[in-house]
């Protein structure tokens, strides 16, 4: 596409990972590999939110997404990924970038500021979004390889984001989930930045889902016990399912969940069939897929994603329904996975206060917005100002009603 700001450095624009060495691709999504994690596993670190290993901008997950024309096509998700080379054409540093012709499938939602921007006669479509498409989890963004020119990289990107939004007339450029140091450095360039609020388990080195009860306030303790066998009561039991134990028949049942789900929430579920053969073949060993069984069939699911250090929720749905499946397979059996393998957080996706009393916590995610138009970027600005106070304030306020023990009287 164009030079770019450091020298030797080029910056281009893949229009399918296709044309992007998967290794080259991973070096810069992923720095630390997975196998190092999964090979000697060690106990839950204080890793400041950060997993150097997420899924969701990894080759193998959006080159599912592309070939099984999730995105791309009418999508309305077009690929316009951002690849930095070097003189000697490696790549240092690449963008999951596309070019929208609408909001949907990105869980920071602004649209209305579409609406007030067309009604002053402007055109906010196409946008430019960097995102892992129909995902709400924090990971990087600005994806650069662990090299001397890791920040030169950086601000290459930052720079090719700006050119091809003029070069494509597109209104402005949307980092959504962002995490550190992308946000300082989007800041920097004069990014907005919006909060909003998701729920994540943390796990405090527990031995066992005994040992996280007991750090939970007596009356709350014995609700989530109850909870739990309640949901098994009708002789349900339930599997996690990984690598070779993905086959065809169970993601045919695990679609249909999630097309019941998705069609009752948004009226056209994102993920298509094909998706989940692809990605189950190119990264099953990274799926953890929680399946309810009774009467010897399959009759609830839900999909997570592993990374180094974090179990991502994803999707659920079920055919049959019981009290408080969802709450087991979607969030319990998503803790007690995380305690098993010494994993530091659950990500249990995007909204839902009812996390909270199952032991989830508030945290803020960031998203970086940048607006060509000074017209329409004021108004934001102010309104984001607001909005991030509020949600401090929001965050505060459910922290206070966590179900932790906040003294010993508590027991």
């Amino acid at each position: 596409m164009s030079d770019g700001p450091e020298a030797g450095l080029a910056v281009r624009v893949a229009t399918s990972l296709k044309a992007v060495p998967a290794g080259a691709w991973n070096a810069c999504a992923n720095p630390r590999a997975l196998q190092d994690a999964l090979a000697a596993p060690c106990p839950p670190q204080n890793d400041g939110g950060i997993d150097r290993d997420n899924p969701f901008v990894s080759h193998e997950f959006l080159l599912a997404l592309e070939e099984s024309r999730c995105i791309g096509g009418r999508s309305g998700w077009s690929p316009a990924y951002l690849v930095v080379e070097d003189e000697a054409g490696r790549i240092l540093a690449a963008a999951p970038s596309f070019l929208k012709s609408h909001s949907q499938g990105e869980y920071v939602f602004d649209h209305g500021w579409a609406d007030a921007y067309e009604r002053a006669g402007g055109r906010y479509y196409p946008k430019l979004q960097v995102a892992a498409p129909f995902t709400p989890a924090t990971g990087p963004r600005l994806l650069v390889a662990d090299t001397p020119r890791a920040e030169e990289a950086r601000a290459a990107l930052i720079a090719g984001l700006e050119a091809l939004r003029a070069q494509t007339q597109a209104s402005s450029v949307h980092v959504t989930f962002a995490q550190d140091p992308d946000v300082a450095a989007l800041k920097q360039a004069g990014y907005l930045e919006r909060n909003d609020l998701q729920f994540h388990w943390r796990n405090e080195a527990f031995a066992s889902y005994d040992d996280f009860l007991a750090t939970l306030a007596s009356r709350k303790r014995k609700a989530l016990k109850r909870e739990r066998r309640e949901a098994l009561s009708a002789g349900i039991t339930v599997e996690a399912l990984s690598g070779r134990e993905l086959t065809e028949a169970v993601w045919d049942d695990f679609y249909g969940f999630y097309q019941d789900t998705g069609s009752r929430k948004w009226g056209r579920p994102y993920l298509n069939r094909e998706f989940f053969s692809r990605v189950g073949a190119a990264m099953g060993e990274r799926i953890v897929l929680m399946m309810a069984r009774r009467a010897g069939r399959h009759i609830a699911g839900a999909i997570n994603f592993r990374g180094a250090n974090t179990l991502y929720g994803r999707n659920w749905g079920c055919i049959e329904d019981h009290p408080f499946l969802h709450f087991e397979l979607c969030y319990h059996q998503a803790i007690d996975y995380a305690i098993a393998h010494r994993l530091s957080r659950v990500e249990a996706g995007a909204q839902g206060e009812h996390k909270l009393a199952r032991g989830y916590r508030p945290v803020v995610t960031r998203s970086l917005h940048h607006i060509a138009d000074p017209g329409l970027r004021r108004p934001v600005a102010n309104y984001l100002a607001q909005e991030r106070a509020q949600i401090a304030a929001a965050q505060a306020a459910l922290e206070a009603e966590a179900p932790f023990r906040k003294t010993d009287n508590d027991d």
